[in-house]
């Protein structure tokens, strides 16, 4: 088991915006270098890769643009925003075991500026769209809309939940000067008269199109008491695919509501020495407003059903039962496949957010819900 064994010591990341102007392999090259000036480590000690199936910029001209030593340790991870916390845990993996001594993980993105991947219909259909699209799911937000109005037919959630969730990012990202939302507060007539994107899902329960870029450096627990930064130990890790699941969400399930983050919280828990009442603050995956509910559930948080009622009263803010993605999260900080929840559980843990949870020793990062997906739980 991982216990502590290898830490994040460095983090890095580009400036978030709708439109850059960069491609994506100079942002992703911005962002390793300086996660890796972060750490106070040279880029010529980087052995080991580990980034999304869906980067663009792949190992070999990563590593020759950045001048990484000999590579003795890369991976991939699928299935979009679920492969987050996975390239951390894949490289937390490599270096415990001996594989690798200096790992970066990194995204980078143009989804502001690129092209949307559903406008093109001349495209071969995944497996699993192939028995949604002809029905009118064509987009991600169709698909998590239709499991929304499941959810609030089952258990009585309602778009006042879902708000909860979009303003305490938002609250969040008017404290981070580096968000694309900072200094755009969000107002509960602002959400409720918002235009539909998929019913019940309206603009604002919709993660940002960000263009952008984040990496992190991973070592083992003894390199990481000598490097520049204070470390983030990656206390447990855990990947999540739910027996019989199906792409994005599982309509041909007795319950769709119980997804991968169900299977990756039974994994995490069990090789933690924490459970959910040891955590201080949590960044958890919110590419659209219903995945935290659900989530919350998933990873224990609350029981089954409770998830909705468990946002009222301000728990997810500052000073709340537990506050969650302090940068602003996809939804209000920027939306670059969920690794900047990464990062943000390391400011947390350094003590340097710009929402500071006082005294937070222990962060969970989760990944998608829905999709196969992937969880950190880390500490400081």
């Amino acid at each position: 088991m991982l216990k502590d064994r290898a830490a994040v010591v460095g983090i890095g990341q580009t400036r978030f915006a709708r439109h850059l102007d960069e491609p994506e392999k100079t942002l992703a090259c911005r962002a390793v270098l300086a996660a890796l000036d972060d750490a106070g480590i040279d880029p010529c000690e980087v052995d080991a890769l580990a980034s999304y199936t869906m980067e663009e910029t792949d190992e070999v001209e990563l590593a020759k643009a950045i001048g990484a030593g000999d590579i003795t340790f890369f991976s991939r991870t699928g299935f979009g925003g679920g492969g987050s916390g996975a390239t951390v845990a894949h490289l937390a993996m490599a270096v415990a075991t001996g594989q690798a001594t200096v790992g970066v993980a990194w995204r980078a993105r143009k989804r502001g500026s690129g092209v949307r991947p559903w406008t093109s219909t001349s495209v071969q259909l995944p497996t699993p769209a192939q028995w949604t699209r002809p029905f009118g799911l064509l987009r991600p937000a169709d698909e998590i809309g239709m499991l929304a109005r499941r959810y609030m037919h089952e258990y009585g959630a309602t778009r006042d939940h879902l708000f909860n969730v979009a303003l305490a990012c938002r609250n969040r990202a008017n404290q981070n000067p580096a968000a694309v939302m900072y200094d755009r507060p969000l107002t509960r007539e602002m959400y409720m008269d918002a235009r539909w994107i998929s019913e019940p899902l309206c603009l604002y329960d919709n993660c940002l199109e960000t263009d952008g870029a984040l990496a992190c450096v991973v070592v083992g627990a003894e390199r990481a008491r000598d490097c520049r930064r204070k470390p983030v130990y990656v206390h447990a890790a855990a990947q999540g695919l739910p027996s019989q699941h199906h792409g994005m969400v599982n309509y041909w399930n007795d319950d769709p509501l119980t997804g991968p983050a169900w299977t990756a919280a039974r994994q995490l828990w069990k090789t933690a020495d924490l459970g959910p009442q040891d955590v201080d603050v949590a960044q958890i995956y919110d590419a659209f407003t219903p995945l935290i509910p659900l989530s919350l559930e998933g990873y224990g948080f609350c029981g089954r059903g409770e998830g909705a009622a468990f946002t009222e009263g301000g728990a997810l803010e500052l000073g709340g039962r537990l506050p969650i993605n302090t940068g602003g999260g996809g939804l209000s900080e920027g939306y670059v496949h969920g690794f900047n929840l990464i990062n943000e559980g390391v400011k947390q843990l350094r003590g340097t957010s710009t929402a500071q949870v006082p005294d937070a020793s222990t962060c969970l990062v989760t990944a998608g819900e829905g999709v196969p997906t992937s969880a950190l739980l880390l500490r400081a």
